[in-house]
């Protein structure tokens, strides 16, 4: 205590955190009830799949396409995608013998890659792995630091109560069961805009569907409007297509460069080899089962660890909103960064291995 007392700085800091976090803790699901819930929001709308942020489908009744709607996990891909080309635009277009700070940053960590993809693969293939290597480290880590940036699941369009009855109807639809209205929570926002989003003290702004049975599906008894907020961004690994798609993407082109290395005949006879025997034929029969395994694991590695950790916000915001958010963030930072990391590192083995011909991988 006495030191504490001789470091004015660090008290007042140590104050300052024990402060927020009771105003946190107070004003937050917790403390709502006991009276207090004053700078807290309701609990958001969690779903797995991504949800359109325009009510109408984009390209709508073709044969092959069928309805597409622009979804939210979309339009944060494009914005990933363009940060990282402006990033390579602002880094290469003027290249200097003596770089600057931003260059001399930017050589650094590709540099620092480039080693770690030659020690892996050895300094030919490592060259040839590591633009897809450097390509998947840097959109994955990028798409699941932006998704901790503020407006990311609180900012949104208004999906209205009949929207989302219909929504749940159209699921049970098949089943023949009957929507139970009680089970449908939706929050209540003033005004009459599409642009909507949550704010502080609105954690008791919440009904069911069955209370606003009888108005119009619309409006809740005092007025107010009943619905859901459709988040206009949304983390693009929260998405399973996404992370499919990454992960086809790396399988594909691992499966290439081993044709490449060993030629198709070689590549295919890992998993088709009918000259050794039973024993063997059964082992690449394996070997194709785990390429297979590779693409689920690949998918859902990546799927789940970033959406339970935006569930996981939601929730410590929900119950201790301000600094019980804080751990929270950088926890998911770095949960971020490693996911990108081991995505990155995994495929950079398996397509160091696939250009490996038999015999090979004991030296």
């Amino acid at each position: 205590m006495a030191s504490l007392l001789n470091r004015p700085k660090l008290l007042v800091a140590l104050v300052a955190v024990v402060f927020l976090f009771c105003l946190g803790l107070a004003g937050g699901a917790l403390g709502n009830e006991f009276g207090g819930g004053f700078i807290g929001s309701p609990l958001a709308h969690i779903q797995l799949a991504a949800e359109p942020i325009l009510s109408a489908p984009i390209i709508r009744g073709l044969p092959v396409f069928g309805d597409v709607y622009l979804t939210n996990t979309m339009v944060t891909t494009w914005i990933v995608v363009s940060l990282l080309l402006l990033l390579a635009y602002l880094g290469t277009k003027n290249i200097t013998d003596t770089p600057g700070r931003f260059q001399g940053l930017l050589e650094a960590i590709l540099e620092l890659f480039l080693g770690l993809a030659e020690k892996v693969a050895g300094p030919t293939k490592g060259r040839m792995f590591f633009p897809l290597f450097m390509t998947i480290f840097l959109f994955v880590v990028t798409a699941n630091w932006l998704g901790v940036l503020p407006g990311f699941g609180t900012i949104g369009r208004f999906e209205p109560a009949s929207e989302v009855i219909h929504h749940a109807e159209k699921k049970l639809k098949g089943d023949g069961d009957h929507v139970d209205l009680s089970s449908i929570h939706l929050h209540k926002f003033e005004g009459d805009g599409r642009f909507v989003f949550i704010p502080f003290g609105s954690i008791g702004d919440v009904l069911t569907a069955k209370e606003i049975e009888g108005h119009g599906h619309g409006e809740s008894k005092n007025g107010d409007r009943a619905g859901l907020l459709v988040p206009f961004f949304r983390s693009s690994n929260t998405e399973i297509n996404t992370t499919l798609a990454i992960a086809l993407i790396a399988t594909i082109a691992v499966h290439w460069w081993g044709i490449r290395a060993l030629g198709i005949r070689e590549h295919i006879g890992k998993f088709l080899n009918f000259r050794s025997g039973p024993i063997m034929l059964f082992v690449g029969l394996l070997e194709g089962i785990t390429e297979f395994a590779r693409v689920l694991s690949f998918t859902f590695r990546l799927f789940g660890n970033i959406f339970a950790g935006e569930v996981l916000l939601i929730v410590i915001a929900f119950l201790v909103p301000l600094v019980g958010l804080v751990p929270f963030l950088g926890l998911e930072l770095f949960v971020g960064l490693i996911q990108g990391f081991i995505f990155s590192m995994l495929t950079l083995v398996f397509a160091t291995t696939a250009t490996m011909g038999h015999g090979s991988e004991g030296h």
